[in-house]
């Protein structure tokens, strides 16, 4: 029986990255919903963790949807900047979803900043909520270092100017098979997939 999930995003790339991680970590019949597809309401991220805002965001979507939800919340943590952008990592700059203007004032913030003190880590936090409201919640962190100027094509976000741990590529130049086996996300939700109540796993 094929499992269905509201996945509490309108970001389409996100919804690309989630999905394959979902289908890989639960299996095939996994059906994806988002929030674009059901016209779910948008959700104010008042929460001042990833966890209160992904969970924020998955109780919303599951009672107005009625089915499972999943949600993440997820940001870039800058060592030197005391772990900003964090939480605000999508509206950095001052409007929501602007990669290109948040990329470029984090760049310009970081500018005076030595190689050896650019360390940085995406964070996710993935929320699971039923429509009987339970909860579960799991963090990812994936850990890297930030250059000075953006490569790559694939990825958003401040995937150009991060390199994962390990790495010469940024995580806009990997596959994305490449970024979903490692990433915040990957861990996020695959910590959360095993949680899941056994009907759903």
């Amino acid at each position: 029986m094929t499992r269905r999930f509201v996945l509490a995003t309108r970001n389409e790339k996100k919804r690309v990255e989630l999905a394959a991680i979902l289908g890989q970590a639960l299996g095939e019949d996994v059906e994806v919903l988002t929030a674009a597809d059901l016209d779910l309401p948008e959700v104010a991220e008042t929460g001042v963790t990833f966890e209160a805002n992904a969970l924020l965001k998955a109780h919303s979507a599951a009672a107005a949807s009625g089915l499972p939800a999943i949600a993440d919340d997820s940001g870039l943590a800058v060592d030197v900047l005391g772990g900003a952008p964090g939480i605000f990592s999508a509206r950095w700059a001052g409007r929501h979803g602007d990669d290109a203007a948040n990329l470029r004032l984090l760049l310009d913030q970081l500018a005076d900043v030595p190689d050896e003190h650019r360390g940085a880590a995406f964070v996710c936090a993935a929320a699971y909520v039923g429509p009987d409201g339970a909860e579960r919640v799991h963090r990812g962190r994936f850990t890297g270092r930030l250059i000075r100027s953006p490569r790559g094509d694939n990825g958003f976000g401040y995937d150009p100017i991060f390199v994962p741990e390990g790495e010469e590529r940024t995580a806009a130049e990997l596959t994305a098979a490449e970024k979903n086996a490692r990433s915040h996300r990957f861990l996020a939700l695959t910590a959360l997939a095993a949680d899941l109540p056994p009907a759903l796993r």
